[in-house]
């Protein structure tokens, strides 16, 4: 094999990320989203996978078919769409995250595992309609550390029992459609407090604790036939004292391949995350994977320097050729799995996503919201003069408070004016927890109080670290609080409701898009607004 087709069969293993527009300046985070002339230039040299992120779903659809035009030959085209693919391409589908089920299964086994399917059905459905063949999903940690900062509601469960049983349920729904599904993170990630995107998380419990909690879910989704597992950027000292699971023969080859019996494709977490970039060389990183036992680099911090390594490895000895052959074979056989998208033309497409939105999926996402809808007490009173105190967790692009949202409208109808705590306003309180309530900063009359908060990747908390029980008790206090919201995260609703008296207006849902604002506010007795966007359960 000349030196030159080992890079290309090289470069098949390396899963770049683009954005999901067509333009450059449209771009939403292009720290890590190569240009158009990048992209061009990597695929034409064989670089195998694009994972996408941004735009409409009329954006993907075009975004895949110039990416597969660009690369002329089969690409794996993925995004992490665990919640639905509306939940990063607008226009499709978005649904309540994972841990909304998790808890149904507690109360009903069946009808979660029944709904479970259904959601993979949905996000694999509406995947490979856009151009995509590989959902990065289901999360399979079981989040049993409510402090954890990224994991949360993206877990399907907070027991192995019921993480097991419903991120099984979803592979097979998504695969049933033809796309690939991907178990993460290897070997689990919900036992953490830190994130492993800024930091390298520690796990400190032995095998025989892992054997009992954090595997499971992954046995059962291997079980199911999963057509990938990630691997999760994590020190554990039982298994491996020297390097993190991506980069650890012990936890991929030994574990993961012999132990578990995994066969299909094994796929890092992004390498560009700070939990090996602060430790290691993109060209170091790449190689030290691919001996551990990954098939495919996902988001190398230079895929030139990573493929340059790679190659290095291959020649000197220190990578065999019968290895990449395996990895290469893996790759084959799963895009043999695949369903291709269909040549319709866009508008055909468009037509079919927007009758499943409206229609199939969209009775899904309802029953979904109202299963796990919380409230209590009555209807928020209107006020002449009030606050609408909107905390949003400090994302920067944040789609789930667009212009028209009913977290902005519905409660304005009722003369509550917004103030949005964004992460780069000042807070409602003073420097200390204790202190008095900074109330000049809000604005006279009563206060609905609405907070959007969850773990998320780069977030590096689970939003516990604000003192919003002390808000709550100085509000009540003031005779102020009209009403409490909490989208997102159930640790922070149940530490909240139980200051609330009964009486008090309140309501949670797991979801933050728009739809499960209409669902909570609609419960608090907030009706429709007549310029509100369309957002309907």
């Amino acid at each position: 094999m000349t030196s030159a087709e080992l890079r290309r069969h090289l470069a098949q293993l390396l899963v770049v990320r683009g954005s999901g527009f067509s333009r450059d300046s449209q771009r939403r985070y292009p720290r890590w989203e190569l240009t158009n002339a990048e992209l061009k230039q990597l695929l034409e040299v064989g670089v195998g996978g694009v994972i996408l992120l941004g735009g409409s779903a009329e954006d993907l659809r075009l975004r895949c078919a110039q990416l597969q035009l660009w690369a002329q030959q089969p690409l794996l085209l993925c995004a992490d769409v665990e919640e639905g693919v509306g939940q990063r391409f607008e226009g499709a589908s978005w649904l309540v995250p994972p841990l909304a089920l998790g808890r149904l299964h507690g109360r009903d086994p069946a009808r979660a595992v029944e709904l479970a399917e259904r959601y993979g059905r949905c996000c694999g459905r509406q995947a490979r309609l856009l151009g995509l063949n590989w959902v990065l999903g289901p999360v399979c940690d079981v989040n049993n550390n409510p402090a954890n900062p990224v994991i949360n509601v993206r877990a399907w469960g907070e027991t192995p029992e019921s993480a097991g049983a419903l991120a099984a349920a979803f592979v097979r729904g998504c695969q049933r459609e033809g796309v690939l599904a991907c178990a993460k993170h290897f070997p689990g990630h919900g036992d953490t407090s830190a994130d492993s995107h800024l930091e390298l998380p520690l796990i400190p419990h032995n095998r025989e604790r892992l054997d009992t909690v954090e595997l499971p879910p992954f046995r059962a989704a291997i079980a199911a036939d999963v057509a990938s597992v990630m691997t999760a950027h994590l020190q554990l000292p039982a298994l491996d004292t020297t390097h993190p699971a991506t980069l650890s023969p012990a936890v991929l080859t030994t574990l993961l391949r012999q132990d578990l019996g995994f066969t299909g494709l094994v796929v890092t977490d992004a390498l560009v995350m700070d939990a090996i970039t602060k430790a290691y060389g993109a060209a170091e990183a790449a190689v030290l994977a691919f001996e551990a036992g990954a098939d495919l680099i996902l988001m190398p911090a230079d895929a030139s320097a990573a493929l340059d390594g790679l190659a290095a490895a291959v020649e000197s000895g220190r990578i065999s050729q019968a290895r990449v052959q395996a990895s290469l074979e893996r790759r084959r056989a799963a895009l043999q799995r695949c369903r291709p998208p269909g040549s319709a033309s866009l508008n055909v497409v468009v037509q079919e996503l927007n009758t499943l939105v409206a229609d199939e999926e969209r009775a899904l996402a309802h029953v979904l919201l109202e299963l796990s809808l919380e409230r209590q007490g009555g209807s928020v009173p209107a006020a002449e003069v009030g606050v609408n105190l909107i905390r949003l967790d400090s994302q920067v692009n944040a789609p789930q408070l667009p212009a028209m949202a009913p977290a902005l409208l519905r409660p304005a109808a009722q003369g509550y004016q917004p103030v949005l705590l964004d992460g780069r306003s000042p807070s409602p309180w003073s420097g200390n927890a204790d202190a008095p309530l900074a109330l000049d900063r809000l604005g006279s009359g009563p206060v609905l109080l609405q907070l959007l908060v969850r773990g998320n990747p780069f977030r590096g908390s689970a939003g516990g670290d604000e003192p919003w029980p002390q808000v709550v008790l100085q509000l009540l206090a003031a005779g102020r609080l009209a009403g409490l919201a909490v989208y997102g995260s159930p640790y922070l609703w149940e530490q909240l409701r139980t200051l609330l008296p009964p009486e008090l207006p309140a309501a949670y849902s797991p979801g933050q898009m728009p739809q499960a604002q209409a669902v909570v506010l609609e419960a608090l007795g907030l009706t429709a607004a007549a310029l509100e966007g369309g957002f309907t359960d």
